[in-house]
């Protein structure tokens, strides 16, 4: 409710109240209280000077209360009027938008990590099938950031596969060509580099994901739908998940399931904590219907980072492999037994040099099952994603100590492991 404070006046003369006689001394000097204050919600505080307004009048005259009071008034609006502007001080005082302490946290981390958020178009090639004429049309978008001052971006490898052509579009809309400069099919990750300025290149902070927890909050930016950047918040549902690569089926292993939504379009996108670091690469999401179902899922940066230094000095990652061939894990269920099946050990490759056999089929067409892995350097196996995960933890050149079932009796091979051949 608007208050507003009266006008206290007083009048000076020989006789008693101006209110209980209508009769007055020929002056009367009437003084102003020192403020005037005039209050309303948000509007304005006006102050005014103490003005001395002296009026002359004519000496015993009897003036009836009603008239007197209406000169009184209209002299006390004449003197506001004519009163100095400039000793009146009068301001408005807008209010501003109130904001909570996590309210303007989160705004200022969406404003000093989106300009290391970028977007990534994939470009192929495609032939008209009427005029035969060849054509860049997008096949696919996604997001990536901005690694370091060299032009270095990050982002998911399902973004840039099977791409003719990348086009990077930085946060202040320039757009830019870029090159792949490697990638890791089994863990997801790409890294593609630009010719831009230095200037216009800002890194994200990297951060640390071995200490993350379950429950706190993390933010995610991208561009789902093609739209500009986006934020969206959660916390960490879980930790040291296991998912499939897309591309190769490899387990990634440790990574980070979050509630923030990740819909098409974030892939490749940073995942950032309350701090403003990255602590993950947005990757993938489980939902039957494509869209955002509050389970998703972000290769944790600690496994990005290796990869990553991997990649841009030497534009592979080396990693080791037995180099064989093994049959679905439904398959080796159904004949009772545990491990992996050996379906193709090529003579060229480490397991098909130490002597690992193949599945194969004899002269009347009946299936003789090859070797099945059951542990590696005395580790269990029991299915396709424990090689993977013990093979992950091993390097290129090291000899490794394969137990296998063969027949019905078990042997130990000893195993040199070789890298990864190239792909392209």
């Amino acid at each position: 409710m608007a208050t507003c404070s009266l006008i206290s006046t007083r009048f000076h003369s020989p006789s008693s109240s101006l209110f209980r006689s209508s009769t007055i001394k020929p002056t009367t000097t009437i003084h102003l209280s020192k403020t005037l204050h005039l209050h309303t919600p948000n509007l304005f505080l006006l102050r005014l000077p103490s003005p001395k307004l002296t009026i002359p009048l004519l000496p015993k005259l009897s003036i009836p209360k009603p008239l007197l009071l209406l000169c009184t008034s209209l002299a006390l609006s004449f003197t506001l009027l004519v009163s100095n502007a400039d000793s009146a001080a009068a301001f408005v005082v807008t209010s501003p938008r109130k904001l909570q302490s996590d309210e303007l946290a989160t705004v200022r981390l969406f404003q000093e990590n989106t300009p290391s958020v970028v977007y990534i178009t994939n470009l192929a090639v495609k032939q008209d099938a009427f005029t035969l004429d060849v054509l860049e049309v997008p096949q696919g978008s996604g997001s990536g950031f901005v690694w370091d001052k060299d032009g270095h971006i990050v982002t998911n490898y399902h973004v840039i596969r099977g791409a003719s052509d990348l086009k990077v579009t930085l946060a202040d809309q320039s757009t830019y060509d870029a090159k792949v400069v490697g990638f890791d099919q089994d863990k997801d990750v790409a890294v593609l580099r630009v010719e831009a300025p230095s200037d216009k290149l800002r890194p994200i902070p990297i951060g640390v994901s071995a200490d993350l927890l379950v429950g706190q909050k993390v933010y995610a930016i991208g561009n789902p739908f093609g739209l500009d950047h986006t934020l969206t918040t959660g916390v960490i549902s879980g930790l040291r998940r296991e998912i499939s690569s897309a591309a190769t089926g490899r387990p990634i292993q440790d990574v980070i399931q979050t509630d923030a939504a990740i819909n098409p379009g974030n892939s490749g996108g940073p995942l950032l904590d309350s701090s403003g670091n990255l602590i993950g690469i947005n990757t993938a999401i489980y939902s039957p219907s494509g869209a955002s179902s509050g389970v998703g899922f972000s290769i944790p940066v600690d496994t990005v980072n290796g990869i990553v230094d991997q990649l841009v000095k030497f534009g592979k990652v080396t990693r080791p492999i037995l180099g064989i061939k093994f049959a679905p894990d439904q398959s080796v269920e159904q004949l009772g037994v545990s491990g992996v099946l050996v379906l193709d050990a090529p003579a060229n490759g480490p397991a098909g040099k130490a002597g690992l056999q193949s599945t194969k089929r004899d002269s009347y067409g009946r299936l003789i099952l090859g070797d099945i892995i059951t542990s590696v350097n005395d580790k269990k196996v029991t299915n396709g994603s424990d090689l993977y995960r013990i093979l992950d933890q091993c390097k290129v050149g090291e000899k490794v100590i394969v137990e296998v079932l063969r027949g019905d009796h078990k042997e130990k091979i000893p195993v040199i492991l070789e890298p990864k051949p190239d792909e392209s």
